[in-house]
């Protein structure tokens, strides 16, 4: 089986601890210099993948051309939890009522939505769609690096956990441009084609 690398994106413009980022926050100058010192890759790695997200993108964009490496493919997938609009741009000293009501009853009720957001459940399953999909993905391309967000991330190398692993990810954020190997077992094929965008 091939090995799969996980990568946070870089540094990202209006980042702060607790910051929702906003979908358009784009790579700082310092976001793409941790990307250049993340260099040289685990040897082997063959293509890339990534979120669509532009941070992400960005960084991928930026790891092919420093290595050569093709970008196979960009998929939601890989996107990070999609928060509430209620609360992008926002820290926890500014979040809304209704995000912190939310935020209370989350784990008791892991399919609860907070208004646009993405549930714990939701994310949970993308993130397990997400696993079979990145080892399709190997099994055509190689090994393969994956740049993705830091609550996907941790949901999907906590997949056993369920759709608490939400809170684990939230516990023990990923450094921008760290790398991982994907240890998680392959989960089962799912019954139906995976979406690759």
């Amino acid at each position: 089986m091939a090995d799969i690398w996980l990568m946070r994106h870089g540094a990202y413009q209006g980042h702060r601890p607790g910051h929702h980022a906003p979908h358009d926050a784009a790579l700082t100058q310092e976001g793409r210099d941790q990307v250049r010192r993340s260099l040289p890759l685990p040897n082997g790695i063959t293509a890339i993948v990534t979120s669509p997200i532009p941070r992400a993108r960005q960084t991928a964009t930026l790891v092919s051309h420093l290595t050569g490496l093709p970008i196979v493919a960009t998929s939601g997938l890989l996107a990070e939890w999609r928060a509430p609009s209620i609360v992008l741009g926002r820290t926890a000293e500014t979040y809304p009522p209704a995000y912190r009501a939310w935020r209370a009853r989350r784990l008791a009720n892991p399919s609860l939505r907070c208004e646009d957001g993405e549930s714990l459940t939701d994310l949970h399953t993308r993130a397990r769609h997400c696993a079979a999909y990145l080892h399709h993905t190997a099994q055509r391309h190689g090994p393969l690096l994956a740049v993705s967000h830091t609550l996907l991330l941790g949901v999907l190398t906590h997949l056993p956990e369920g759709p608490a692993a939400f809170t684990t990810a939230a516990r023990a954020p990923w450094q921008f441009a760290e790398r991982r190997l994907f240890t998680v077992s392959r989960p089962a094929a799912p019954h139906r084609q995976i979406p690759a965008g």
